[in-house]
């Protein structure tokens, strides 16, 4: 009975990865015979190219930003939504909303906001009286990826606020009703009560968080493919533009390889930092 999902899960997932990680060791552009090089690929990568060193420097940046503040987005929107008043159901599907979309959507979205012509930001800006911050949002190589870090907070806060809801659903009302007996603040509620209960929640969120901005190619690859000048490039757009822009397909499945080890690490770190299991270590 189980042999059809064997089948399909082998052919889909597992015969990719083994020979994603046989082409790594190879040096190959998809027609010729491909050449055995061993760890040339990965040495490479590693020691000598540069643009990949500033491409793992802006997906860190990008990282970093994007689970920082979706993180503290959808935790605030959720603690305010968390009663199931009609206004707050209301509010929980228009934050959701965005999630429904797809990332190329979005892309041409945000690209349109974006516009240093007829953009809304920018015309919104200058009917304000502020032209100086009127700029060139996605080809400036200064602003490019922090736009795109916005676009990517817009697109998936509202599921995350989903996934906090759940969380926050679940911790006994007694402790609050505790609390204010106590005399304790909102602020000290929520640094007493609500934050030690949503810790396992906020695991959650930021490892789903941290694996989406790593895999974020869509949205990218729509807005600026990776420019002006790599200054938003991500690994997962690099390895695209190795594959099927330069015909590099081992040095691609070597990039593939240490982003796969990249977001492991990570989230391994963060599962240790915020401690999943009650103070487990």
């Amino acid at each position: 009975m189980a042999a059809p999902a064997v089948l399909i899960y082998g052919f889909l997932y597992l015969y990719p990865a083994v020979s994603n990680l046989l082409y790594s060791t190879q040096r190959w552009d998809g027609v010729t015979k491909a050449q055995f090089v061993g760890l040339h690929n990965f040495k490479y990568l590693i020691a000598n190219d540069i643009t990949f060193h500033k491409i793992v420097g802006n997906n860190i940046r990008f990282s970093f930003i994007v689970v920082i503040l979706q993180t503290f987005f959808s935790l605030m929107f959720a603690i305010f939504l968390v009663k199931n008043t009609k206004s707050n159901i209301f509010l929980r599907t228009v934050f959701f909303f965005p999630t429904i979309l797809s990332s190329v959507s979005v892309g041409l979205i945000w690209s349109f906001l974006y516009n240093p012509n007829f953009g809304f930001i920018n015309a919104t800006l200058k009917s304000v009286g502020l032209n100086s911050l009127a700029i060139n949002w996605l080809n400036d190589s200064r602003y490019s990826l922090y736009s795109i870090a916005i676009a990517q907070i817009w697109f998936h806060t509202g599921q995350m606020v989903v996934i906090y809801l759940a969380g926050l659903q679940q911790i006994p009302q007694e402790l609050y009703e505790s609390a204010e007996v106590d005399g304790a603040s909102r602020w000290h509620q929520f640094k007493y009560v609500t934050w030690p209960m949503a810790l396992p929640t906020t695991a959650v969120v930021v490892a789903y968080t941290t694996i989406q901005t790593f895999r974020a190619f869509d949205l990218v690859y729509s807005m600026t493919q990776g420019g002006p000048m790599n200054s938003s490039d991500l690994i997962v757009t690099n390895i695209y533009n190795m594959a099927f822009g330069a015909y590099k397909f081992g040095y691609a499945s070597a990039e593939s390889i240490i982003l796969i080890i990249f977001v492991l690490a990570i989230t391994w770190i963060q599962r240790r930092t915020l401690r999943v299991k009650n103070g487990d270590r």
